[in-house]
């Protein structure tokens, strides 16, 4: 699915998402990401957002300037750990979780209207 609005040409647009990874400015990632911004990365700690633990989101933290993370949880949307979140917010960052395709059009929005955000996304399917 095309997901992309129009930003700015340095920005990293989700333009589609799947089964089994993203594609990303152009970039194709296998499996899970982190997208902020300026840069996209493989997330290889993420199996499930329910074995996430606090360094699974220590990329996040150390970029700085996040004030939002989407968390895409796959096809359907499902619980993020309560501590994970404590911790999160001590930082100052907002989490919102949604099924990934979900995430993928909201980060492309807040991207579109120059927010500080970061997605953390599980393949769709």
């Amino acid at each position: 699915m095309d997901v992309a609005p129009l930003v700015a040409a340095d920005r990293q647009v989700i333009e589609s998402y799947g089964r089994s990874g993203f594609r990303v400015s152009g970039v194709a990632y296998e499996g899970a990401v982190l997208v902020f911004p300026d840069a996209t990365e493989p997330w290889a700690s993420a199996a499930s957002i329910a074995a996430l633990a606090a360094d699974s989101l220590a990329r996040v933290l150390a970029h700085g300037g996040i004030e939002i993370l989407l968390v895409g949880c796959g096809p359907r949307m499902t619980p993020f750990p309560g501590a994970l979140r404590a911790a999160l917010r001590a930082a100052g960052i907002v989490v919102d979780t949604m099924d990934t395709g979900a995430a993928c059009r909201t980060y492309n929005v807040l991207l579109a209207e120059d927010r500080r955000v970061a997605a953390a996304l599980l393949p769709a399917g």
